[in-house]
């Protein structure tokens, strides 16, 4: 870890509590590190880099822009846990920022030298031969110039609104002693990579680089004098209540998400990045965004790396498949192979899907066959993110077209996805189906599906619950754990929940559900107390994606100041430090970045034999716990709660891609003289033999 970001780190640390959005870069900073990692194979960490700058993005457009909202409304108001303002906050941001660039672009350096010796060549245009110069030429006249849209500013070309996270080029211009900006903007279409002909390499060249380098082909007539790629990321923060709806759009909450998301377009500048900007097109851009030096960085590399996931095709098959992670399909379980009746199969016990280790196929066929089955009345679903062309909104039109009730709870406002589930919620509304966005509020975010049987027996149930979202794509990717079961008890509260979402009641309680913002907070705390009588008997084990609530963390302080053990797997944010003396002395926490991205949640209480363990839709986050409706479910089955302890501790004893917290902020490599464990790759071998 960098000195920059170690010595912000140690900064932002008060007592047993750390800032928020620094353990957050912290965590990227972990990402990144991943793309230096040589037990990953040269592909694997050239998407770890992509991964670090979108998530870089998204973080400046979500969390700096809230900061910055939040220093313009309330510039008094402190957080929780640290006791620091909002612009105490963007302060230590924008000085660990610089590090975080430095450590990207020498990475991109190191990967480019690695590709280099497999074969592929990225060129700049200061590296360009004579005869690639002409190449490169004739590519940039074929294939970019004519998708170029530039602009020459004056007193009739005022400067225009750079969109969006969109590559510039802006350049100083001089005609007959007049000097004048240039801007020049690349169409969509326009391909992110063009591979020049020629030698045994294959020589790639970025279209931006293209542009920068042939700036003055995109200006006749002019000497470019200064010239500088630029992007621009817009406040993407904002919010939309009920309230607003109700007045604005009469009570059309979708309409109110629409234009909430067309406004981010023209939402004020935070951020401007550049390969190089002169000190007059620096000051000449920051006074027309109304932007401050410090919020103005330079990029050695590139803008962002999403060009780097299709690097396998300009590789042949057999040099392709040495430099990623060896091929791997979801599995279905055994015993489930084959299996047609999986109504009838989860009657009899409830199924455990692990998910990427495991296939989403099971859940997906389970949906298909109660779409045709007469006993099912209906199906009830609670969506928050979709894979494109989602197969689960197939199987829900397809029970809508057979008569079959299919109520389904969709979130407008999950962030960066609220125009796919308008057109999904459009999608199942013509169809029949009722829609409705939730309640008042809180985004609903739990993972819950409700089938209802009826037959001479009378009603039952098949629930779905699960720590992940309903998506095909994610399902392949993040590691996600999912219980179906035919629980009675768990069938009456998953039919209940539906209900009471229907009509606005957030405060029911239900007889083996924990669901926010009511009783899952509560319930939590409750089993926390039930492990500090215990005192050194006691032990807490919990896996989330981020530790943030701030009575949630000083419960575990009093945990462990009773002298029980707390082990915490914590991948992302983590405000509660710990081995500090007198309050975190019994508290562990590692964070795992590895090949899957670790998003299941877990929480168990109590030692061997005694555990009552459940699995969750949301993180220990006040956000989670108190805006949103999310649930926990325990674990009632022996054997699924066998196989979920398993991988816990599996988890729990990774030395390979786990990092453990220091009482300073810092991460460390964990040290072992034991046979290294890959806890993601020890459940990938397990799967094939469950």
């Amino acid at each position: 870890m960098s000195k920059v970001l170690s010595s912000a780190l140690a900064s932002c640390v008060k007592g047993a509590y750390e800032n928020r959005e620094i353990s957050w870069l912290a965590f990227n900073k972990r990402v990144l590190d991943q793309a230096m990692d040589l037990t990953n194979p040269l592909l694997e960490r050239c998407k770890f880099l992509s991964i670090f700058i979108s998530n870089l993005d998204e973080f400046i457009q979500v969390r700096l822009g809230t900061l910055t909202n939040q220093n313009e409304s309330e510039p008094l108001e402190r957080e929780n846990k640290t006791q620091m303002t909002a612009k105490e906050q963007i302060d230590s941001i924008l000085a660990v920022l610089p590090g975080l660039y430095k450590a990207s672009n020498e990475t991109w350096r190191f990967l480019r030298t690695e590709l280099y010796d497999k074969g592929v060549n990225f060129l700049r245009g200061k590296d360009l031969s004579q005869r690639q110069e002409a190449l490169a030429l004739e590519a940039f006249e074929k294939e970019i110039l004519p998708r170029t849209t530039p602009m020459v500013l004056d007193s009739k070309h005022p400067l225009y609104r750079f969109d969006n996270m969109r590559i510039y080029l802006v350049v100083s211009l001089e005609r007959k002693g007049r000097e004048m900006i240039g801007v020049a903007s690349l169409h969509s279409s326009t391909p992110r990579v063009l591979r020049l002909a020629g030698g045994k390499k294959t020589h790639l060249m970025l279209c931006e680089e293209l542009l920068l380098h042939f700036a003055s082909h995109v200006f006749p007539g002019f000497t470019v004098k200064e010239k500088a790629l630029v992007r621009v990321t817009r406040n993407a923060d904002f919010n939309a209540t009920m309230e607003d709806a109700d007045d604005e759009f009469g009570f059309d909450f979708s309409r109110l998400i629409q234009t909430r998301v067309e406004a981010r377009t023209g939402s004020d500048v935070i951020r401007l990045e550049s390969s190089g900007l002169s000190d007059q097109l620096r000051s000449f851009l920051l006074k027309n965004l109304n932007l401050k030096k410090t919020h103005c960085f330079q990029i050695q590399g590139c803008f962002d790396y999403k060009f780097l996931f299709r690097l396998g095709d300009w590789f042949d098959y057999e040099t392709v498949s040495t430099l990623r992670y060896s091929a791997f399909k979801p599995v279905v379980p055994k015993y489930l192979s084959g299996q047609a009746d999986l109504i009838g199969e989860v009657m009899k016990k409830d199924i455990f899907l692990a998910y990427p280790y495991q296939s989403m196929d099971v859940l997906l066929n389970l949906l298909a066959q109660a779409a045709e089955d007469k006993r099912v009345t209906s199906i009830k679903i609670t969506i928050y993110r979709l894979a494109g062309r989602s197969k689960v909104i197939e199987h829900l039109l397809k029970a809508a077209e057979n008569g079959k009730e299919v109520v389904a709870v969709m979130e407008l406002a999950a962030r960066f996805d609220e125009e796919n589930n308008l057109y999904n919620a459009d999608l199942l509304r013509d169809a029949g189906c009722t829609v409705f966005y939730g309640i008042e509020d809180y985004k609903v975010h739990s993972k819950i599906i409700s089938i209802t049987l009826e037959d001479d027996e009378g009603i039952h149930y098949i629930t779905h619950l699960g720590t992940g979202n309903y998506n095909e794509s994610t399902a392949k990717q993040y590691t996600d754990l999912n219980v179906i079961t035919a629980d009675q008890e768990i069938g009456e509260d998953g039919a209940a929940f539906f209900r009471n979402l229907a009509v606005l009641n957030v405060e029911a309680d239900y007889k083996r559900l924990l669901v926010a913002p009511h009783s899952l907070k509560a319930g939590l705390i409750a089993e926390i107390d039930s492990q500090i009588a215990k005192g050194k008997d006691g032990l807490i084990r919990a896996k989330v994606n981020s530790l943030t609530d701030k009575d949630c963390i000083e419960k575990l302080i009093e945990a462990s100041q009773a002298g029980v053990t707390v082990s915490l797997v914590v991948r992302g944010i983590c405000c509660l430090v710990p081995g500090v003396k007198g309050l975190t002395e019994n508290i562990t926490v590692i964070s795992i970045v590895g090949r899957f991205l670790e998003h299941s949640r877990i929480y168990s209480f109590g030692r061997e034999g005694e555990e009552r363990v459940y699995i969750a839709s949301a993180d220990m986050m006040t956000r989670n716990l108190e805006k949103r409706v999310e649930i926990a479910t325990p674990i009632l089955d022996k054997d699924v709660k066998r196989r979920i302890l398993h991988m816990l501790s599996l988890i729990e004893g990774d030395t390979v891609k786990a990092r453990r917290l220091l009482p300073n902020g810092s991460y460390e490599k964990i040290q072992s003289l034991s046979t290294p464990v890959n806890s993601q790759e020890e459940c990938l071998k397990e799967a094939l033999n469950l």
